[in-house]
């Protein structure tokens, strides 16, 4: 067995070496300044090492991975500090929760998504179990022509009536048949809006470009799926249970405080 100063060796050896990862300043080896000769010795006993340690290769590519996704989570939270402005823009999309909240949670969701459907209880329990809280919903139909027309729909109700837009929000998401436009614009009607000049508004280039926006944002910060979560300055991706939810909250609490 070679001394535990050849460990991190082992990993330089492979070129997964993270020194300030993992070994003290006085246990780096500066490999540059060997002769040629004990670059091959120091080489054949790096090689004999992971022979009889072959775990060291696993405990490398684990450092990489989590270097990496240090790396990729630190970019995103960066683009998305870039983008936060045109994320809590208000004009088109409906702000929910408390106005005032420390934490601002944005909802990419689209009305024909199963796990959208899923997540609004979580969420509406999030935002009454902590009421520090702010939610805007950005509609972001993705799920074929019957999505677009609901978010279309959804955005023009917004702009025609944003205290009806929760009631409408909730009934849209508890649907749980096909919804068609013909459905859509139903329960429309039924929450109380008029529904002539609900289509009217829909069918608007204004709509359309503020649709446009949102999937253009979505693209920019690379949001595929729905739903996606904007909490504070990180993405999540998928359905979150309230419990999980309300720990990315306290963990984005944390970092806004650091």
């Amino acid at each position: 067995m070679l001394p535990t100063i050849l460990r991190p060796a082992a990993l330089l050896a492979l070129g997964l070496w993270v020194a300030p990862d993992l070994a003290p300043a006085e246990e780096q080896i500066d490999f540059s300044a060997m002769t040629p000769e004990q670059q091959a010795a120091f080489g054949e006993a790096v090689r004999g090492y992971l022979i009889e340690n072959p775990e060291v290769i696993y405990e490398a590519i684990q450092v990489l991975e989590e270097r990496r996704e240090r790396e990729a989570a630190e970019a995103e939270t960066t683009l998305v500090s870039q983008y936060l402005g045109a994320l809590h823009d208000t004009t088109y999309s409906w702000e929910g929760g408390n106005p005032e909240g420390d934490i601002t949670v944005v909802e990419f969701l689209d009305y024909r998504c199963g796990f959208c459907k899923r997540a609004h209880p979580a969420v509406k329990e999030v935002l009454e179990t902590d009421e520090n809280v702010r939610l805007i919903v950005r509609e972001f139909p993705i799920l074929g022509p019957e999505s677009v027309v609901a978010g279309r729909m959804a955005m023009a109700a917004y702009r025609l009536d944003a205290e009806l837009y929760p009631s409408l929000n909730d009934e849209l998401m508890a649907f749980r048949g096909d919804l068609t436009e013909t459905m859509a614009y139903r329960i429309a009607g039924q929450v109380g809006y008029d529904i002539a000049e609900l289509k009217e508004l829909a069918a608007s280039d204004e709509i359309a470009s503020e649709i446009d926006k949102n999937y253009q944002l979505a693209e920019v910060l690379g949001i595929q799926g729905t739903p996606t979560f904007i909490i504070g300055d990180r993405i999540v991706r998928g359905f979150l249970p309230a419990d999980r939810f309300l720990a990315e909250i306290a963990d984005a609490r944390r970092t806004a405080e650091n």
